[in-house]
């Protein structure tokens, strides 16, 4: 019997759970969250610590054929290393709209979630202002903040590298993108229950 929902996690150290246990990870995290109404809920951690979108994208193919099921959903955070790496901008665009063209070849509703600079790195991010929401929106996906106001570089959610989030930090974060991941799995709630 499929599973559902199943979701796939999809980026970098902060889909993984970098300093995280699995089960304090955002995909572990979210799952234990989405059991409480879908007892069977299902979602993948295909995070890697250090990915640049060009890793993603290079991984992509093979993450979606491991899956034993179609995904319901992707939820897509890939990005801020280009910009701590210096990578053009024009290239992360590029590998975005790959991205996006695969899950839309196989039938997978995404959410590509953005992360706002810390103010150490804002300088450095200008020239990369607005890509996700313009590649979100050439594909019809969805876009959210990956972290609720307050909560990204606040000492009390940081690890003791002071950048990644800590399990506090990221159960936040499922908190606030939970209303969006539901109402992007309602369709998918919809069409098997008829």
């Amino acid at each position: 019997m499929p599973t559902f929902p199943s979701i796939l996690a999809f980026g970098d150290s902060l889909i993984a759970g970098y300093g995280l246990s699995a089960a304090d990870s955002f995909p572990g995290q979210l799952e234990r969250v989405l059991r409480r109404r879908y007892p069977n809920a299902q979602v993948a951690n295909a995070g890697v610590s250090g990915d640049t979108s060009a890793d993603a994208l290079r991984r992509l193919p093979r993450v979606l054929s491991s899956l034993s099921q179609r995904a319901d959903l992707a939820i897509v955070q890939i990005g801020p290393n280009d910009v701590i790496r210096g990578k053009p901008a024009s290239e992360m665009r590029a590998n975005l709209d790959a991205m996006l063209a695969e899950f839309a070849r196989c039938d997978i509703a995404v959410l590509l979630a953005t992360v706002e600079p810390p103010a150490f790195l804002a300088d450095r991010a200008r020239g990369y202002a607005g890509i996700h929401a313009a590649v979100a929106a050439q594909h019809g996906a969805a876009t959210a903040p990956f972290f609720p106001p307050g909560v990204l570089g606040h000492p009390a959610m940081v690890l003791a590298d002071r950048v990644h989030p800590n399990a506090r930090a990221i159960a936040a974060v499922v908190d606030h993108l939970l209303p969006t991941v539901e109402r992007l799995l309602a369709p998918a709630a919809a069409a098997r229950a008829a």
